[in-house]
Parts: C-alpha cells; structure tokens; sequence
C-alpha cells in the first residue's frame, strides 16, 4: 500500500505543478482490471533453470516448464532465468524457496519427509507464471520473487507515464493472483525492489501470479 500512496502523491503534486492554485484535483480513478506485462522482443523468451540442493534426478526442464519434488522439513529453491535474444546472456526471473508443504488438495497431510510434485510453468509470452499444485498449502510460507527486468516498455518504477489536459495517468505495478482461469486477478501483498525490477512475496499456497499494472487517473 506504500508504493501505491507514493505514486498518487506523486499524480498529484504533479497536478500542482501544472494547475493554478484555484484548481484542485476533482477525482481519483483506478483501473478496475490490470494488465500484464509483456516480454520484450516479437519472440517467444526463452529460459533456462537450476534446483538447490543440486539432485541429478530432482529437476526436469520441458520447454517452459520444471518440475521438482518438494519435500517437507526439507529446504528445496529453484530459480528459473530468461535468456537474450541471442542466448548467450540469462537475467533471474523467478525464485521460488519451498520448505514447508503441508496439504496437497485431494490427497491430504503432508506429514515431515513427505513429497510432493512441484510444477512451474512459464508464460514465453507474460510475465506470468503458473504453480502446481493449485491448492498447495504451505506452514512456513514459500517465497516466490518474479522480476520485470526483460519486460517491455519503460518500467522504471516512477509511475508517471502520462499528462494531458485535465488529467494525469500513472502506472501502478505490483504483483497479483488468480485461482483459476475463471477467476478474477487480485493484488497480492508483495515488497518491490525498484532497483532489481523485481516484486517478492510469501506465498501460504499455490495458484497463477503475475506482474500487471494497473491504471490510475487523476483529474481536475
């Protein structure tokens, strides 16, 4: 909610630099649906990945997807890397830390040694990523960190991005979450590093995340 307060203020100091001191902001209006980032370039992003503690048997890559086995009381971390244009070059994208699964959804309990099957799949298209099992539950929190950094367009974290008469548009970035395809997208609590170009969160349970934006319009 910091990051969000910031930016109005931002929107409307702004609207103080360009308005007489007779005029005032008349209305604050957020976009109700948001909209995901994109990967730059016209070709689908690449990706490559590794699992900590290294197991030679513990971490399968198929084009966009990995799959691991989580095992609880026991620490498991994957970080998936998106590659250039030319694939010579990989920048993070996601980190995911898992020590905790406590409910898988139809089977039950997990109790501590127990596994179950982990399933990250990447959008080549969004910055959006899906994790199964959907339902998963976790005692300790998982972390999830997903960066914007190969995003396209000006993603500076500023938030300003537009001002025309009458009226300031800025761009609210953040993380957000569905539980399934029919499901509306909602922002999660999530800390952004405007350095990194990254948003981190702890996750009680598994479901779609994304990095979106949503538009914010002040007028006067």
């Amino acid at each position: 909610m910091s990051a969000r307060r910031a930016l109005i203020s931002i929107a409307i100091a702004l609207l103080a630099v360009g308005c007489s001191d007779e005029r005032h902001p008349t209305s604050v209006s957020p976009s109700p649906t948001p909209h995901v980032l994109r990967w730059a370039g016209s070709a689908p992003t690449r990706f490559n990945c590794g699992l900590q503690p290294s197991l030679s048997d513990g971490l399968s890559l198929d084009h966009n997807t990995v799959t691991f086995w989580a095992v609880r009381g026991e620490q498991r971390s994957v970080q998936i890397n998106y590659l250039s244009s030319t694939g010579d070059t990989s920048f993070p994208f996601l980190q995911l830390a898992i020590n905790d699964p406590i409910y898988v959804p139809g089977r039950g309990d997990l109790m501590p040694g127990d596994s179950v099957l982990i399933t990250v799949t990447v959008d080549p298209t969004d910055i959006k990523v899906s994790l199964e099992p959907t339902g998963l539950q976790f005692g300790d929190p998982a972390h999830l960190q997903l960066s914007y950094g190969g995003a396209d367009g000006d993603m500076n974290g500023d938030g300003v991005v537009d001002q025309t008469d009458g009226q300031i548009e800025t761009h609210l970035l953040g993380l957000w979450y569905r539980e399934g395809a029919d499901s509306a997208w909602t922002e999660v609590p999530a800390s952004q590093s405007v350095g990194d170009k990254s948003f981190s969160s702890a996750l009680r349970h598994f479901c779609d995340y994304e990095v979106s934006f949503s538009e914010l319009a002040v007028s006067w």
